[in-house]
C-alpha cells in the first residue's frame, strides 16, 4: 500500500511520456492542430520563458517511400502525427518532453547538464531483494492510471475531424501496451476492409530503434512512478536456453496447474487482464482497441509449431547475425537478405541471413515459443516477458552497433516502408522522436549492458574487427593505389636522373630540380579512390 500510494503521488507531480498528452486531447487543440502544453516550472508554452524551448511547426520528412503502402490519406499514422497535430514543442539542449519539462535520455539535474550512466544487469543475477522489487514495480505500473496520457478510442475521421474527441484513461502499463498496438495495427479502409502490409514498428529498418525508444520510455515512467531514479529494466538472456527458465512463479510466472494455457494462480501476474489482441474484431467493427480488458495472460511455453521455430536461438545464431555488415538490404522489410535487422527480428535464418518468413528465428522465436499473449505482435506486450525479452535483443543491436561502428548514414533515409525512413517520427509517441535518433550506443542514450561492461570491448579481435571489414572491403582499390603508387614512382625517379644527367655535363655543381609550373601541374602524384 505505501509503495501504491507513493507511486500515485508521484506519477501525479511528474509528466510523463506517451501517446496522446491528456492536455491536448480536447477538441480547441485537435482543431488548432496544436499541441503545446505550459511547463509548470514558468507557465510558458514549452518553458520558452526559461528557454527550454519554444512552440513551432512539425518538420516531416519529404523522403520517397517504399512500395509497401500503396494508399495516401487513409491513415491517422501517416506523417505522423500531423493529422492530429502540426505544431509541437520543439526542446533546445538537453530538454525532452510534449512541455520540454523532462531531461534527455541519459541527462539529469535541475538543467538537464548531469551525465547519467546506468547499467542494465541480467534478471538471473538480480538479488531476491532486486527480483521482488522490479516484479513489484510491474504490478505497480498496472494499477496506477496515467495522469499525463490518454489513449484515442476512434479514428479521426470517427471523432468528426477533432470537435468530438474521443479518447479514455488508461493505467500506466497498458499505456505502453496499447501504444504496441496502435504502432503495429492494420488499416482501416472502411466497409469492411482493411490493409495488413504496415507496421510502423516491425518488419522494418526502425524495428530496432523503435522498440529501444519505447524501453526507455518505459524505464523512465517506472523510475517515475516509483521515485528510484536507478531502476533500469533487466534482460533475459536467452541464448541456448532448453526452456523459459523465467516461466516460474519465482520470476515471471509458472504453469497453472490444471490449465496449460494459463499462469499460475501463484504469480501476481496470474489477475492481469490483457487489452488489444482482438485484431479481427477490431477490424470488422472498423473499430480501434478501446483497452477493454479481454481476459488473462496466455502462455504456454514450448508448446509451439516445432515446424516454424524448432527451438530456442543459439549462441551460434546471435554470433552469426552479429557478423552481418549490412543493417539494412534490399526491400528493406521482412523479404530483406542478408540483412542484421532482418535476420535479428526473425524473418532471415539466422545460419544463412536469407528470408524465410515461413519460419521464425531470433527475436520472433521467443515470441512463437510462448505460444500465448506474447505470440500476437499487436497484443504481444500484455506479457511482461515483452520487457526482459526485448531488453535483450537490444543489447545484441547494441553489440552490433560497437562492432560495426556505422554512421548515421547507414541507416536508410528514403524508400524504406511507410514510417520507417531516418527522418520519419516514430508512432505514435509524443513528444516526437526520429527513427535516427536512436541508432547510436547505447552509452549515449544513458545506459550500458552489464556483460558488455567489462571489458568494455569484448576483445581485441572485436576492438579490429570493423577496420578489418573495412580493409577487406576496398583492399582491391588499396592494391590498384600500390601499384599506381610504385609506376608513378618509378616515372618520377626516371626523370629525375634524366635531369640530373642534362644539368651535371654543364656544372661540376649539383643542380636543384627545378620543375616548371606547368610541368608541375601534369604531375599527377596521388590517386583516387
Amino acid at each position: 500500500m505505501l509503495l501504491f500510494a507513493m507511486g500515485f503521488l508521484l506519477v501525479i507531480l511528474q509528466p510523463s511520456m506517451g501517446q496522446f498528452p491528456r492536455v491536448c486531447a480536447n477538441t480547441q487543440s485537435l482543431l488548432s492542430k496544436e499541441c503545446c502544453p505550459p511547463w509548470d516550472g514558468d507557465g510558458s508554452p514549452c518553458g520558452e520563458l526559461s528557454s527550454r524551448g519554444s512552440c513551432q511547426n512539425i518538420l516531416l520528412s519529404q523522403a520517397p517511400l517504399g512500395p509497401q503502402f500503396p494508399f495516401s490519406g487513409v491513415d491517422d499514422r501517416e506523417d505522423w502525427p500531423s493529422v492530429f497535430y502540426n505544431r509541437t514543442c520543439r526542446c533546445e539542449g538537453n530538454f525532452m518532453g510534449f512541455n520540454c519539462g523532462e531531461c534527455k535520455f541519459g541527462f539529469s539535474g535541475i538543467n538537464c547538464m548531469e551525465r547519467q550512466l546506468r547499467t542494465r544487469r541480467n534478471i538471473f543475477e538480480l538479488t531476491t531483494s532486486e527480483k521482488n522489487k522490479f516484479l513489484a514495480y510491474l504490478n505497480l505500473a498496472k494499477n496506477i492510471p496515467s495522469q499525463d496520457y490518454v489513449i484515442a478510442t476512434g479514428t479521426y475521421t470517427q471523432m468528426n475531424n477533432g470537435s468530438n474527441p474521443m479518447f479514455r484513461d488508461i493505467n500506466v502499463y497498458d499505456l505502453f501496451v496499447w501504444m504496441h498496438y496502435y504502432a503495429s495495427r492494420d488499416t482501416l479502409l472502411g466497409g469492411s476492409s482493411v490493409w495488413r502490409d504496415i507496421d510502423f514498428a516491425h518488419e522494418a529498418p526502425g524495428f530496432l530503434p523503435w522498440h529501444r525508444a519505447f524501453l526507455l520510455m518505459w524505464e523512465r515512467q517506472i523510475q517515475k512512478i516509483t521515485g528510484d531514479e536507478n531502476f533500469t529494466i533487466p534482460y533475459w538472456d536467452w541464448r541456448d536456453a532448453e526452456d523459459c527458465g523465467v516461466c516460474t512463479d519465482e520470476y515471471m510466472g509458472g504453469r497453472h496447474p490444471t490449465n496449460p494455457n494459463l499462469l499460475s494462480l501463484a504469480s501476481i501476474f496470474s489477475s492481469w487482464q490483457v487489452i488489444c489482441t482482438r485484431s479481427e474484431e477490431y477490424n470488422s467493427q472498423q473499430a480501434l482497441c478501446n483497452a477493454t480488458s479481454e481476459g488473462p495472460i496466455r502462455r504456454n511455453p514450448g508448446n509451439n509449431d516445432k515446424s516454424r521455430t524448432p527451438r530456442l536461438p543459439s549462441s551460434a545464431d546471435v554470433e552469426f547475425c552479429l557478423s552481418l555488415t549490412q543493417y539494412e538490404s534490399g526491400s528493406m522489410d521482412k523479404m530483406a537478405n542478408y540483412s542484421f535487422r532482418n535476420t535479428l527480428e526473425g524473418f532471415a535464418d539466422p545460419q544463412t541471413a536469407i528470408s524465410n518468413p515461413s519460419q521464425s528465428g531470433l527475436h520472433n522465436a521467443l515470441h512463437i515459443y510462448m505460444n500465448g499473449s506474447m505470440s500476437q505482435v499487436q497484443g504481444s506486450a500484455n506479457d511482461p516477458i515483452f520487457v526482459i525479452h526485448h531488453a535483450f535483443v537490444d543489447s545484441i543491436f547494441e553489440r552490433w552497433l560497437r562492432r560495426h561502428r556505422p554512421m548515421l548514414e547507414v541507416y536508410p533515409a528514403a524508400n524504406a516502408p511507410i514510417g520507417h525512413n531516418r527522418e520519419n517520427y516514430m508512432v505514435p509517441f509524443i513528444p516526437l522522436y526520429r527513427n535516427g535518433e536512436f541508432f547510436k550506443s547505447s552509452r549515449e542514450l544513458g545506459y550500458d549492458y552489464e556483460y558488455l561492461q567489462e571489458p568494455a570491448l569484448q576483445s581485441f579481435q572485436d576492438f579490429l574487427t570493423p577496420y578489418l571489414q573495412q580493409a577487406r572491403q576496398i583492399w582491391a582499390w588499396l592494391v590498384g593505389a600500390a601499384v599506381i603508387g610504385g609506376i608513378l614512382t618509378a616515372v618520377l625517379t626516371g626523370l629525375i636522373k634524366a635531369c640530373r644527367k642534362k644539368k651535371g655535363g654543364t656544372s661540376s655543381e649539383i643542380q636543384p630540380l627545378l620543375i616548371e609550373s606547368e610541368d608541375y601541374n601534369n604531375i599527377t602524384y596521388q590517386s583516387n579512390f
